[in-house]
């Protein structure tokens, strides 16, 4: 009978290529990034994005000639303009990819004592992630944490982060074993960071703000009626982080964003908020998005430049917009803090 070395290495034959072995990989996953503004490379990011059926529900017979025939003949161009004002041109990326490397970057080294391997996939566009469980296996991962960054559950976000996953896991004959980090809408060491994060930047202003809005991407909401929990996970986060602020409720206003199509999406709707607290005399305003672990169209476009219009085009006269923990000291603090909870007994 064959036995294993006393390296415990796996046996292989006589002639067989080594074969790492006994590593951890720590795969990061978040939305994605078009790989450039012009019309192709945004009809591709659309078109993956919005065949998701976790992210269109519609029937398809319904949906696809929508999509196909109307949707990708206009939106491209319109979106391509949107991520042109943002886009990370020194690197010719759009800012939610090079954030992410970066917080991979600075994760590896904050695990640089275990036998841990960090990488970094997008559920639309690249790197994909069946190409980086595919290179995590090749580095020996034979047990893997999947970690949507997303500090709140929804189907369209984390739920198909992870199928994207178990479909490539289908496609491989010796499977890692696969953990799963769980939403972190009310860890204290994320409130405590976005709580840290508003009051820093709100002590760099040179006014007061009246009103703060933090604003979470919005649903249909029939996906809440559905039972998709993001809408009670959002409202967690936000009165969290409001009583621990000391901020007085009705200063604290909690809304949507990120409305598209016809259909009744969670309310309020950020934009129309923005409107409403200008035309009732609110000059001051302050802006979060807790429910971004990085910048990107969302936040950079949508809230600091369309957002910030619509309240200076309604009364308003002061604006600031409360960036995202991204790579910073406390946004990388909470994630070191997930991923080596969601790790023990592994590492």
């Amino acid at each position: 009978m064959r036995v294993a070395p006393a390296s415990d290495a796996p046996f292989l034959p006589p002639g067989h290529p080594a074969v790492k072995h006994g590593r951890v990989g720590v795969l990061l996953l978040n939305l994605g990034t078009p790989d450039a503004t012009s019309y192709w490379p945004m009809r591709r990011y659309l078109k993956e994005f919005l065949s998701d059926r976790r992210v269109i529900e519609e029937p398809r017979w319904k949906w696809w000639p929508i999509l196909n025939l109307v949707i990708l003949t206009v939106r491209p161009g319109r979106k391509g303009k949107d991520y042109d004002k943002i886009w990370n041109r020194e690197r010719n990326e759009g800012p939610l990819k090079t954030i992410t490397r970066s917080q991979v970057e600075q994760l590896a080294r904050a695990l640089a004592e275990e036998r841990v391997v960090v990488d970094w996939a997008m559920r639309y566009a690249s790197p994909s992630t069946a190409e980086r469980i595919a290179y995590l296996q090749r580095e020996g991962c034979e047990r893997i944490l999947l970690v949507p960054l997303y500090p709140q559950y929804a189907a369209a976000t984390t739920a198909t982060a992870c199928d994207e996953a178990f479909r490539a896991l289908m496609r491989l004959r010796w499977q890692p074993t696969i953990r799963v980090a769980a939403p972190y809408y009310e860890d204290p060491v994320y409130i405590d960071a976005i709580a840290a994060s508003i009051r820093d930047a709100l002590a760099k202003l040179d006014f007061e703000p009246e009103a703060l809005i933090a604003t979470f991407h919005g649903m249909p909401q029939k996906y809440l009626e559905q039972g998709d929990p993001y809408h009670c996970q959002c409202q967690k986060t936000s009165r969290l982080v409001r009583e621990k602020l000391g901020w007085a409720s009705e200063r604290w206003h909690t809304t949507f964003q990120s409305r598209f199509g016809n259909a009744p999406w969670l309310e309020p709707y950020t934009i129309e908020t923005v409107a409403r607290l200008a035309r009732s005399g609110v000059k001051r305003l302050a802006m979060v998005a807790p429910g971004f672990s990085a910048d990107c169209l969302e936040t950079l476009e949508e809230l600091d430049m369309e957002n910030r219009a619509a309240f200076m085009a309604s009364g308003g006269a002061r604006f600031a917009y409360v960036p995202c923990l991204n790579d910073g000291a406390a946004g990388m603090a909470v994630i070191e803090a997930v991923v080596r909870r969601e790790l023990m007994g592994w590492i």
